[in-house]
């Protein structure tokens, strides 16, 4: 089997190409095709465990439950995790492969070249349609030389390009027209159509405008697409998804406090507390102070453990979880929040950067000691209370104290995981995915009297991609997507 092919690249980041591809996988699935996600580069800490023992980005994996099929590494060869303003981590087909400072990636990239279309060709070989995501902008031309996420792969694999604006924030017009004018005359010749995303109001008053863009590129326009708002509910893969504080619910019965820190990873572990009505997620940005009537507040995971401790402490948000722990609330660490509520984080081979230690917050008697090894696998058993659990570990380092001997989770090949404190108010885990279990979320909602679970959170993301598919369906020239592939 040789796949057809197609596309879809952004006028900019958060234009909406991750639920595009999600969406028409879902409804290309519903007409009876088989259908993988690829998207060569991607740049995230919201990373996914694959069945093949790998790590790709949080949208892929998206697209993969879309399209009812299991997450590859294939999926996603190439993902940079940023470690610092200028560094990143860089997984290739799953597994660490580099570190690099973002100068030295620029020339990484003809070497990863080979990786790339391997995990395409592969992907080709299983599926009728492969639909591929861009990353960033089309229009960046300063990163065109050796480019292996844009309009590079799409020349190098002879892939067609469907371009995607964003009219909810403003230009879209020029946006459209200027990525035709500073691209090179065989990227745009590669482009085969457009599409115009997060449309409100009456579209009867862009139909001038898309009549403009087609006239002005040459490119047909294949749909103006209305605002999803339910999209939010879905994972999300970028950070500017924590933008907002956090959803007000007047009914909600526990109040769950973040503080967001600079290096905050696998922040979908939030989704399911948000999603559900019991609750309410409030994210709190350095500048602010946790709120003081909150039952429980969470350290979500951290790319740089070491930095995002110096962060929290710049923000005061130390003093307002000792205060919180003083007034009888109760604190989750995930992963690098366990960590960070330790006594000390040792690196001593510079993994995050600088090597030494950093202190912790000494709210649990253990010590992290930072590794090279990552742990990736699926991870299943039951927490301290006999609530069951399914979800993953993704982490670097090793974590010992005194109170490992009082664990969080038991798994199921018999090994212990996390901490708690002798008083059971502040535990650690290096187990993520925990709240979209229906039943552990039950768990956490009991143990603070808060009700039970008023969702079916993984029932709930199918039924948006159901919705969401149907969307599509309603706005998209689908027949005509399946005609210009290729």
């Amino acid at each position: 089997m040789t796949a057809r092919t197609l596309m879809f690249q952004g006028t900019g980041s958060d234009v909406g190409k991750s639920l595009i591809v999600a969406g028409l996988a879902r409804a290309l699935v519903a007409r009876g095709l088989q259908v993988l996600p690829f998207k060569p580069q991607n740049m995230s800490n919201n990373a996914a465990v694959t069945i093949d023992g790998g790590e790709i980005g949080r949208a892929q994996d998206l697209q993969a439950r879309a399209a009812r099929v299991p997450p590859s590494v294939h999926m996603n060869p190439v993902l940079l995790k940023p470690q610092s303003e200028t560094g990143a981590q860089v997984i290739v087909q799953g597994r660490v492969y580099a570190t690099a400072k973002a100068a030295d990636f620029q020339s990484l990239k003809t070497e990863l070249m080979k990786f790339v279309q391997d995990s395409f060709e592969r992907l080709k070989a299983d599926a009728d349609i492969v639909l591929v995501e861009g990353a960033g902008s089309a229009s960046e031309v300063n990163l065109r030389n050796n480019d292996i996420a844009n309009m590079g792969f799409a020349r190098a694999c002879d892939v067609p390009v469907v371009l995607i604006g964003d009219i909810d924030r403003g230009g879209v017009i020029a946006s459209l027209v200027g990525t035709k004018a500073v691209i090179d005359v065989g990227d745009a010749a590669q482009m085969v159509g457009f599409l115009v995303n997060k449309f409100r109001g009456d579209p009867k008053l862009f139909e001038t405008g898309m009549e403009k863009i087609a006239s002005v590129t040459g490119w047909p326009a294949l749909g103006l697409i209305p605002f999803f708002a339910e999209a939010r509910a879905l994972p999300a893969e970028d950070a500017l998804a924590l933008d907002g504080a956090g959803t007000e619910k007047n009914d909600a019965v526990l109040k769950v406090a973040v503080p967001i820190l600079p290096h905050i990873a696998n922040f979908d572990d939030l989704d399911p507390l948000e999603a559900e009505p019991a609750i309410e997620l409030v994210r709190v940005r350095p500048g602010s102070a946790l709120p003081g009537d909150a039952g429980l507040v969470i350290l979500p995971g951290s790319k740089c453990t070491r930095a995002d401790l110096e962060a929290l402490r710049g923000a005061g948000f130390d003093i307002d979880i000792a205060a919180h722990v003083r007034r009888g609330g109760a604190v989750l660490g995930l992963c690098g929040g366990f960590q960070i509520l330790g006594r000390v984080v040792h690196d001593p081979d510079g993994i995050e950067g600088a090597p030494g230690s950093t202190a912790g917050l000494g709210l649990l008697d253990v010590e992290t000691t930072l590794t090279g090894e990552k742990r990736l696998e699926p991870a299943q058993g039951e927490t301290f209370d006999g609530a069951p659990f399914s979800g993953y570990e993704m982490h670097m380092g090793e974590t010992l104290g005194a109170d490992c001997t009082r664990a969080f989770a038991q798994l199921t090949d018999g090994a212990k995981d996390g901490a708690m404190s002798p008083d059971g108010r502040v535990i650690g885990t290096y187990v993520h995915g925990l709240f979209a279990d229906d039943r552990q979320r039950g768990a956490w909602l009991a143990r603070f009297a808060a009700g039970t679970p008023q969702i079916a959170y993984d029932s709930s993301v199918d039924a948006i991609l159901d919705r969401l598919a149907e969307h599509l369906e309603a706005h998209v020239d689908i027949d005509r997507l399946l005609t210009i592939s290729r």
